[in-house]
């Protein structure tokens, strides 16, 4: 490893210790139910997969695509930014398509940052915010999040602690994997605190139809100047439950776009042009498969936080996302998450992701992933009390 720089700057993977534990008890014919991976097990619904499947059957469509993604889908992507959220897109310069949004914040990440560059990001978070940084040379500077704290107190202390002054802020909300949710006077707020700053702001959108009980996401990029500072990346992974089509997009600030569309054009031909026909598809028709998919993941965080609350395990009912973070009980807090989630694995039968790979703060929680249906999870929660009863 010694010949390969970058690869020294990532520790290892907090979840294989889990993952690998979790298959040899497979291997051995024990009933795994796995709650750890956001991997969603909902299928993509028909209409799209029809039309993936008739463009398929088209040879005009195998050869090499726009790795800017195809025009129309980008009309595509603009109309939804107006219908959703009221924000008007230029499909030319206000848009990019990328193999899901993980790739493209990696290669945001490459193009926009130097060696020593600095980035501020949350701990906990979804661990691609803080390592994209890393791969490319950037120094993280990690900024608590949670409940008990004051999140612009920090951004702020930070920000006069940290020298150089920080280049990039990337967030993501509804929070992975906390499920902290914000309203659209935050998001303004991250815009006055850019510009003051001189700071760009990469968002991550990734959760913007789970939303619950009539709480409904915010764009980033409706704040006012939104665009003067930043950009925003979505999926269709889960609105759509599409998450193995790795289609995304990264739309924003023209100029932060277009450098992500550059980078593209020398590393990747685009995706395969038949599932982007069938993206344009998902974006445009009748959205009522996105709020099938929303309440399905709805129920399935109703009856997990009920019967965890049932058997003791008090956890607040989050608000958005297909997660639920669950803060280790006192009597298991020693152990840590990564031990506790073994023990969750040898004595329940139930995989969850242990908080500290997230990022140090998480390490007294526990994310469960609301990836198995409800009867799944009720079994979930038989193992688990056979674990706090021990």
């Amino acid at each position: 490893m010694e010949q390969f720089p970058r690869m020294q700057r990532l520790p290892p993977y907090v979840f294989a210790q889990v993952n690998e534990l979790k298959m040899q008890l497979r291997r051995q014919g024990d009933d795994i139910v796995d709650l750890g991976m956001g991997n969603p097990d909902i299928p993509t619904p028909e209409h799209i997969v029809n039309k993936m499947t008739e463009a398929a059957q088209k040879g005009v469509n195998h050869r090499y695509s726009a790795s800017r993604g195809l025009p129309n889908l980008r009309r595509a992507i603009c109309a939804w930014y107006q219908r959703r959220y009221g924000v008007r897109l230029d499909p030319d310069q206000e848009t990019v398509v990328t193999i899901g949004a993980k790739e493209g914040l990696s290669h945001l990440a490459l193009v926009m940052l130097s060696p020593g560059d600095v980035v501020f990001a949350p701990d906990p978070t979804y661990p691609i915010h803080t390592y994209s940084a890393i791969i490319a040379g950037g120094d993280v500077r990690r900024i608590p999040i949670g409940p008990d704290r004051d999140f612009f107190g920090d951004l702020l202390q930070a920000t006069r602690q940290t020298w150089p002054q920080p280049k990039l802020l990337i967030l993501s909300f509804p929070h992975n994997p906390t499920t902290q949710v914000v309203d659209l006077d935050f998001f303004q707020k991250i815009v006055d605190f850019a510009r003051e700053h001189n700071i760009y702001v990469i968002h991550d959108l990734a959760y913007a139809d789970l939303g619950f009980e009539g709480y409904k996401p915010p764009s980033f990029l409706q704040a006012k100047g939104a665009r003067e500072v930043g950009a925003e990346f979505f999926s269709l992974s889960k609105s759509y439950s599409m998450a193995g089509w790795r289609v995304g997009f990264c739309s924003g600030n023209p100029q932060i776009v277009h450098a992500l569309t550059r980078i593209k054009s020398y590393l990747d031909y685009g995706i395969f042009q038949p599932i982007q026909i069938a993206s344009i598809v998902a974006l445009n028709d009748d959205q009522e498969c996105v709020a099938r998919i929303s309440k399905e993941y709805e129920k399935r965080r109703n009856s997990l936080i009920s019967g965890l609350n049932r058997i003791g395990w008090k956890i607040p009912r989050p608000k958005a996302t297909m997660f639920v973070w669950a803060e280790i009980p006192d009597r298991f807090k020693g152990l840590g998450s990564v031990e506790f989630s073994k023990l969750l694995l040898k004595k329940g039968g139930v995989a969850v992701s242990p908080g500290l790979g997230f990022g140090h703060y998480g390490d007294s929680h526990v994310r469960f992933a609301l990836v198995e249906n409800r009867q799944r999870i009720n079994q979930a929660v038989r193992g688990i009390k056979e674990v706090l009863n021990t």
